[in-house]
């Protein structure tokens, strides 16, 4: 993957839209507000190739980055209760049409927040991963909001957690220290060189 030159392709609000499968793709998913835009950035990187914002829900289509020899693929993020039953139906068609195209997702990063529990919507996004067999990797996410001791116990808890859905990796990220960065993507590589 060609980190440095990313670049914003498209954002896709209908299945519809979604453009042909012609490369490895790289998929975040996780709460709104969970950091999947900064790690983004962050993996590449750039300030400001995936747009960040204070408010949760602002990503409402699954959006494009450009890699040269594959893609990173941010979901909109789930669990934001200020979002109408017809916004939240939209996104759920978007995100079911993503996967029912069982090649796209390569490796799907799940974020979770290091400094929480899963929420409810978390583990249903674990469930549906284990359930359509989607491989997957843990990032979890904030690990500089964390004292060393906490971060050794959150990658534990985190890990008996997700053995239960074959997650293949807990990996604890921050997007600003760039904590877990090189691991994710050295998983990345083994994952598109298959």
């Amino acid at each position: 993957m060609k980190y440095q030159q990313a670049t914003f392709k498209a954002s896709y609000g209908l299945s519809s839209q979604l453009p042909e499968h012609d490369r490895p793709e790289i998929v975040f998913s996780g709460r709104s507000n969970v950091g999947k835009s900064s790690l983004i950035n962050k993996l590449c990187n750039r300030k400001n190739l995936a747009r960040v914002s204070a408010t949760p829900g602002k990503t409402a289509t699954i959006n494009y980055y450009d890699l040269v020899d594959g893609y990173f693929v941010d979901l909109p993020g789930y669990g934001y209760a200020k979002v109408s039953a017809s916004e939240r139906a939209r996104w759920d068609d978007l995100i079911n049409s993503y996967f029912a195209a069982s090649e796209r997702c390569g490796l799907l990063v799940q974020l979770l927040d290091s400094r929480h529990a899963p929420s409810a919507d978390d583990r249903m996004m674990l469930e549906y991963l284990h359930h359509h067999q989607i491989p997957f990797v843990v990032a979890l996410t904030k690990a500089d909001k964390l004292k060393k001791a906490q971060a050794t116990a959150a990658v534990t808890e985190f890990t008996e957690i997700c053995a239960p859905y074959r997650c293949k990796a807990v990996i604890l990220t921050s997007a600003q220290t760039g904590a877990g960065v090189e691991e994710l993507r050295a998983f990345f590589e083994t994952i598109t060189t298959d």
